[in-house]
């Protein structure tokens, strides 16, 4: 999933998490709902203003909006990882092979 993606569904869970619609938080932080929709689902960044916005009105830091590890992951994880595996070609598939290997690489 890409960082667009992963921040908007990261705002998502705080909004609902606090118990507001989409419409209520666009119209506190003076946006339009499709507005809010489209940072929501990814389609686009927020501005640095309306991502500032967003954390006051929630009443979180800025920097929570940046902790993915916290989106939910799905329950079928090890297929979901195999699937955007199968999808990359040949090269794409040799870095994740690389990245993966440095992360797990144990000491001997």
């Amino acid at each position: 999933m890409d960082n667009k993606k992963l921040l908007g569904k990261r705002i998502k869970e705080i909004r609902k998490f606090k118990g507001l619609t989409q419409e209520q938080l666009s119209e506190m932080i003076d946006i339009e709902t499709s507005s809010l929709s489209g940072i929501e689902s990814g389609r686009f960044y927020p501005s640095l203003h309306v991502l500032e916005k967003i954390a006051a009105v929630l009443e979180v830091e800025l920097i929570e909006f940046f902790k993915f590890s916290s989106v939910n992951l799905p329950e079928n994880i090890d297929e979901e990882i195999i699937n955007i595996i199968e999808k990359q070609d040949k090269n794409n598939k040799r870095l994740i092979y690389k990245l993966l290997n440095a992360a797990f690489m144990t000491v001997s």
